[in-house]
């Protein structure tokens, strides 16, 4: 019976010094989790440059190139609320868009029109753009467009080989420092 105790005695040490292995190479690995825990907030800690201009890009809009040149010179320069507002405005039949060429008199204006699908995509756009503003950590209240661009985008094929327009749109703002 003696020998039977000591072999217990045995697995019972064997059993301890693998519990002890275990439990240190446990502590070592909490001891890695709060040391990359205390890099990651080190990484945290460390601020992000601030950004000096937000861009918002509609690709392929549903809208003439006509259209998206005359609104992009029309919100060019203002705050992205007063763009927003003005935009409103155009969909109310309030305000007109300046355009060029043969087109009826508007009221404050030699000529202009009232793209309501137009202003609608361009208020999403703008709404996009206010969006990055923000996180890009920029002031909304200083922010002007500064670059409004329409460019000519993919132009597939309708029924009867007829083009479908397309219209590339880039906004940008940057903050105006006074």
């Amino acid at each position: 019976m003696t020998e039977n105790n000591k072999a217990k005695e045995e697995k019972m040490e064997e059993k301890k010094s693998l519990e002890n292995k275990i439990g240190d190479e446990d502590k070592k690995k909490e001891e890695n989790v709060v040391e990359n825990k205390e890099k990651t907030d080190k990484k945290s800690k460390i601020e992000k440059p601030k950004k000096d201009k937000a861009v918002a890009k509609g690709s392929g809009i549903h809208v003439s190139m006509k259209q998206c040149m005359y609104i992009c010179s029309f919100i060019k320069g203002k705050s992205i609320d007063g763009a927003i507002s003005d935009l409103g405005d155009v969909i109310k039949m309030k305000i007109a868009v300046p355009f060029k060429g043969e087109i009826p008199h508007r009221k404050g204006m030699m000529s202009g029109r009232y793209p309501i699908n137009g202003s609608k995509e361009f208020i999403n756009i703008l709404k996009g753009l206010k969006g990055n503003v923000v996180v890009n950590g920029m002031d909304i209240d200083k922010t002007r467009i500064s670059l409004a661009s329409a460019t000519w985008a993919r132009r597939p094929l309708r029924r009867a080989g007829r083009k479908a327009k397309r219209t590339n749109v880039i906004l940008e703002a940057m903050e105006i420092k006074k």
